[in-house]
């Protein structure tokens, strides 16, 4: 779904590094340093950024069999 904008176990500020996270990633850089760049040094905040699964793209094509196709529910 959508990354969560805090930690669920320590409560610490992880949603405004995502974006910096997977674009980085994405290049090429190994994970392992792009969380140590951004500060991310708590395992329980790495665990929220390394295991998200953006969904929201998949779940998203659905959403007109349930509303009619335009958004309005019949």
């Amino acid at each position: 779904m959508i990354i969560p904008v805090r930690c669920f176990t320590c409560g610490a500020l992880i949603g405004d590094k995502w974006e910096t996270f997977i674009s980085r990633v994405e290049d090429g850089e190994d994970p392992k340093d792009v969380l140590d760049d951004l500060g991310v040094t708590r395992y329980c905040c790495r665990r929220m950024l390394l295991s998200h699964i953006e969904a929201i793209d998949d779940i998203i094509k659905y959403r007109g069999i349930e509303y009619g196709g335009e958004g309005k529910k019949s």
